[in-house]
């Protein structure tokens, strides 16, 4: 009976059969013939019609607004099921790697519409913890990431600023020599090498982390990506020349749910990285 409420629906608005058979892409008698078997499954008429005008019965008036109501539910559930047959990637991704997800989205948009993909930042527990529960297809994670899931399409990212409390002594750039004897957080317990006191904090719980500095617990080697987004009074960054210090981030997703989009994906991932 949609189609009949639709037709019902275009000639209220139109008040004219033939522009409404217009609208609806339908000739006029089949316009007229579904509205015909609409009232007469309703028991009620619909409109007065005579050779110079169409008006709305008092019935038909009262039912227009329940009629708009049922096509925009039809509406909406033809959309839902266009939405649920549509293959999507929900990747789980660190605020850091944002841009490079955006990315990703933007060129699956444009190179594959028949495929979707929905962003949800999560840090590393959190993007692990969903690709268990399969609410992830997969995620960009620290490397190494837990070795129950495949990763690939790995970068780096360059350790380039020191970020420290506003009130700190250091304003020019700094070395890596120059740690020794402070407390450092490190991310994920990582460059054993690097002097100082290490502190280990998590892969990608940067705002976390800041707030050790700026409470005074410790120095934070940090990206310079991530030092340009951050605003904040407490906390200041200044230059960190250390040689080789990065982190390295790859797409991670449960070996046992590999399927074409996928691939697909990670093909799209891969293709990012090199046009960077």
């Amino acid at each position: 009976m949609t189609r009949e409420i639709q037709c019902f629906a275009g000639v209220a608005a139109r008040l004219s059969f033939s522009r409404a058979a217009t609208d609806l892409g339908m000739s006029q008698p089949a316009v007229s013939q579904a509205i015909t078997r609409l009232e007469k499954a309703l028991g009620l008429r619909l409109f007065e019609r005579n050779a110079r005008e169409v008006r709305l019965t008092t019935a038909g008036a009262g039912l227009l607004e329940q009629a708009e109501r049922v096509l925009e539910a039809s509406r909406a559930f033809t959309a839902e099921a266009a939405r649920l047959a549509r293959p999507t990637i929900r990747l789980a991704y660190p605020p850091l790697a944002g841009p490079l997800a955006a990315k990703v989205a933007r060129k699956l948009a444009a190179r594959t519409p028949a495929m979707a993909v929905e962003l949800h930042p999560a840090g590393r527990g959190a993007a692990a913890e969903a690709l268990d529960s399969g609410r992830a297809s997969a995620a960009i994670m620290a490397i190494p990431a837990p070795n129950r899931f495949v990763t690939g399409a790995r970068f780096h990212v360059t350790i380039d600023r020191l970020a420290v409390p506003a009130d700190h002594a250091w304003r020019g750039g700094v070395t890596a020599t120059d740690l020794g004897g402070h407390d450092v957080l490190i991310p994920g317990g990582r460059w054993s090498g690097l002097p100082g006191r290490h502190r280990p904090v998590a892969d990608d719980d940067f705002a976390g982390a800041l707030d050790l500095v700026a409470a005074g617990s410790g120095l934070l080697p940090i990206p310079q990506l991530v030092a340009r987004t951050v605003r904040r009074d407490d906390v200041r960054f200044v230059p960190l020349e250390a040689a080789d210090l990065r982190l390295t981030y790859g797409l991670a997703w449960p070996r046992e749910r590999v399927t074409a989009e996928l691939m697909e994906f990670v093909r799209a991932v891969q293709e990012a990285l090199w046009t960077r």
